[in-house]
């Protein structure tokens, strides 16, 4: 605790000294920037979720107006809505429960790439027979292919030929 000295006294005999009534703000801020720097490490790792190595696409992503609902099926053919295995004839149901039967909510489905085409359908054929019209798959996005010795990009297209005018 931090003491003033009392000038009234003269500096003869027995000094007094008061409380001194000034905050200091060190400590704080030094606790303050520790919370922010452990914050800002333990909020990447909050997210959670279900392992899923999504294939890759050259679809550019999609512009979203609130959070979507995300249905993912592991490569066991496990079905998970968020973080939850849900079995499929209860999807329509607990989806409808948690979008507050708004038929407008978007779904995203994830599918492991390692899993048949025709569960990753029959989900998909399920979400839409409940009323859901806002369905879309997720993909990964493949990192940016380098350019061809040829000096075209690798995309499988032939370079632009001038045309006539």
């Amino acid at each position: 605790m931090a003491f003033s000295f009392d000038p009234q006294s003269g500096g003869r005999g027995r000094r007094r000294y008061r409380p001194l009534a000034e905050i200091n703000v060190t400590p704080m801020v030094d606790v303050m920037l520790v919370l922010l720097i452990v914050f800002m490490v333990a909020a990447p790792l909050m997210t959670s979720g279900v392992n899923v190595d999504l294939p890759k696409t050259d679809a550019k992503p999609l512009n979203q107006d609130s959070k979507p609902l995300t249905v993912s099926i592991n490569a066991a053919g496990e079905i998970y809505l968020g973080d939850s295995q849900v079995p499929l004839p209860d999807l329509v149901e607990k989806l409808q429960a948690i979008a507050q039967n708004d038929p407008e909510r978007r779904i995203f489905v994830r599918g492991d790439k390692a899993i048949n085409y025709g569960l990753v359908m029959q989900v998909m054929g399920t979400i839409t027979q409940g009323g859901f019209s806002k369905v879309a798959l997720l993909a990964e996005q493949p990192a940016a292919a380098p350019p061809s010795p040829s000096g075209t990009p690798a995309t499988g297209t032939p370079p632009a030929r001038p045309g006539r005018g």
